[in-house]
């Protein structure tokens, strides 16, 4: 499987090749993640909240993507909202990324990392 510093070969047949960006594994991990109930929000470093006050919408703001050989290793950062179980969501967008990643791409996931970041106390159960 070939790679690059801008995505990764998923097919390579006589029609022609399949490339997937980086961008578009962690935008999936990132809708993934935000359908879970009990995540306010998706966690980012200071440049992604400044774009996102601005009105742009990042959507892969809080995840890391590393590909190796066919295989994805993912890490979210999330807000969590105040008064959910924090065991039980992280759970819950542990499956649904790994989930949605594979059915998208056909890619392996080895693993889902979250970090919460910090409680929304707006947004409560």
């Amino acid at each position: 499987m070939a790679e690059d510093r801008k995505g990764f070969k998923i097919k390579d047949d006589k029609l022609g090749e399949v490339k997937i960006a980086d961008e578009v594994v962690a935008i999936i991990a990132g809708l993934a993640a935000t359908e879970v109930e009990g995540v306010s929000s998706m966690a980012g470093n200071i440049t992604n909240e400044l774009v996102s006050k601005l009105g742009m919408k990042n959507l892969s703001k809080g995840i890391r993507v590393e590909v190796a050989e066919g295989v994805v290793k993912v890490a979210v950062a999330l807000n969590i909202a105040y008064g959910y179980a924090i065991p039980q969501v992280s759970s819950k967008v542990q499956e649904r990324v790994k989930n949605a990643i594979e059915n998208m791409t056909g890619l392996e996931v080895s693993g889902v990392n979250v970090r919460i970041a910090s409680v929304d106390m707006g947004k409560s159960k």
